[in-house]
């Protein structure tokens, strides 16, 4: 059976590759609290789509380590894991807020580390 993800190394290609539409990708979630916030969970899940999106390939394995705040400016680091163990770094970053939405930008590094 074939497999469908790629290595981070490849990804990490497909990432520097795509580094243009990354630069200019972005997300929206909306959130039901009065202070905005996007769950760590929704966020991994809404990176890992808009990565698989503009690079045409599956929905990568992506993990966020904390709640994004919705405040302009606020960054996190997300986690892209390769099933061969490999990652990829990524920093999301809040352009706006309005009302419950949360705009932000994504932008992968451009070089994978290797498998521990």
């Amino acid at each position: 059976m074939r497999n469908t993800r790629m290595s981070a190394v490849t990804w990490s290609l497909a990432a520097v590759t795509a580094g243009a539409f990354l630069a200019g990708c972005s997300g929206s979630v909306s959130v039901g609290s009065t202070d905005p916030k996007i769950s760590k969970g929704k966020l991994g899940d809404t990176v890992a789509e808009k990565l698989a999106a503009t690079t045409g390939r599956a929905k990568p394995d992506v993990t966020c380590p904390e709640d994004l705040t919705g405040k302009v400016g606020t960054t996190t680091r997300c986690t892209l894991t390769a099933d061969d163990g490999s990652t990829l770094g990524i920093t999301v970053k809040v352009t706006s807020v309005s009302g419950k939405n949360i705009n932000f930008d994504i932008k992968a590094d451009e070089t994978a580390s290797p498998a521990k």
